[in-house]
């Protein structure tokens, strides 16, 4: 996730956390243990690592708004993470919005590195990890459940902001030619690399 800010955040840029999670948490119902071997449209992982570093992320985002910092060192992998990434997910995904909808985090500034962020533009990036790798677990998984109109309109808005063209690279390919008739969710996808057509994979990673 970048600290990069336009001078003006859009307004509902920190209400997309919600969506962005719940969308995920419907996508990630349809994880079974023996789809955890699948590949993902992230090149070289598969849903099993996948789930693992979304989780990860979460629990990253978590700790900042409750903390106001993140820390440089990733915490040790607790069991069910290992055992049952899925669960794990989505154990992780509650607590980031019970952290998130807990008074006061809107005044929050959040120290990643040394580096102040407003919280409501970190919770704006994740909203924008956890949607997209939401979508990469649906395809993972054989569903290609699109993401919600609204929601991906919104990201799309802020998206060039958060992943610029440039510099993305290793959390992102390059952006991908989405058909001119794609919805704001495969427009999305492409943005941050992935290929929209079901069943194909993309050098798009995190």
């Amino acid at each position: 996730m970048t600290p990069a800010a336009p001078t003006a955040w859009p307004a509902d840029g920190a209400r997309l956390l919600e969506p962005s999670i719940s969308y995920a948490l419907g996508v990630v119902l349809a994880v079974t243990p023996e789809l955890l071997s699948r590949p993902t449209p992230c090149r070289g992982w598969d849903l099993r690592m996948l789930l693992r570093h979304a989780s990860e992320s979460l629990a990253a985002v978590g700790e900042g708004i409750e903390a106001g910092r993140v820390a440089l060192d990733p915490a040790a992998e607790d069991g069910d993470l290992a055992a049952d990434p899925a669960r794990a997910f989505r154990d992780r995904a509650g607590q980031l919005l019970d952290a998130w909808t807990f008074p006061g985090h809107q005044r929050h500034v959040i120290e990643i590195a040394g580096c102040p962020l407003a919280a409501s533009v970190m919770a704006a990036a994740a909203a924008l990890e956890v949607t997209v790798h939401g979508w990469d677990i649906s395809r993972a998984c054989g569903q290609s459940q699109p993401i919600p109109r609204p929601l991906a309109t919104s990201l799309l808005a802020i998206a060039p902001v958060l992943v610029p063209c440039t510099g993305r690279h290793p959390l992102f390919a390059a952006p991908v030619t989405a058909p001119a008739t794609a919805d704001p969710s495969d427009r999305l996808a492409a943005f941050l690399g992935r290929t929209p057509q079901p069943r194909h994979t993309t050098q798009g990673h995190h």
